[in-house]
């Protein structure tokens, strides 16, 4: 299964995005960009790809631990940038970033443990994606759009191991269909 280890926002968080995202969705040319729903907004902390089922037992162990190692920490979603000249439009974060930044690193280094190959590590960018394109598009009007928004700010009180559904359909604009298999307690080391 396609998986990935993830902050997920709460649903009033995501409300606000929400409203944010209707926004700028009524900018000139924002049909040239395929919108994320509040289904796929999320922190991704790891991508992990297909994960051969009998290596999932041994990465949820160590993402458990990961948690456990890791205390809760406040985090809200704040301003925005572009990947790729215009082919993925995101929203950023504000609050304890290092602690995220904590997070992910060891979230990655659980799966290396768990014996998943991981890509060389880069430096974690904290972002959650709003739209991509498949051609480059202007965004600095999204960007620009994004610059003063900040939701309230929300305790991370847990991490998720989420699979990720790839549109089968061949439906244009059809999105991915995510699905959080598992959560875990973040500070629960006792």
């Amino acid at each position: 299964m396609r998986l990935f280890a993830a902050v997920l926002p709460p649903d009033t968080v995501a409300g606000e995005l929400a409203a944010e995202v209707a926004r700028l969705k009524r900018l000139p040319g924002a049909d040239r960009l395929r919108w994320t729903g509040r289904p796929g907004w999320h922190f991704t902390l790891a991508f992990y790809g297909e994960v051969a089922d009998d290596l999932v037992p041994g990465l949820s162990d160590r993402l458990s631990r990961a948690a456990a190692r890791t205390d809760p920490f406040t985090l809200a979603v704040a301003g925005g940038g572009q990947f790729g000249h215009g082919r993925a439009l995101w929203a950023g974060a504000s609050g304890d970033l290092e602690t995220l930044r904590l997070l992910a690193g060891r979230t990655e280094a659980a799966a290396r443990k768990a014996g998943l190959p991981m890509e060389e590590h880069r430096r974690y960018k904290a972002h959650l994606t709003l739209a991509r394109s498949r051609d480059a598009v202007d965004v600095h009007p999204y960007v620009t759009g994004l610059a003063e928004f900040t939701t309230r700010t929300w305790t991370v009180g847990d991490l998720a191991l989420v699979r990720s559904n790839l549109p089968r359909s061949g439906v244009p604009g059809e999105q991915p269909r995510y699905e959080a298999v598992a959560h875990w307690a973040l500070g629960a080391a006792g």
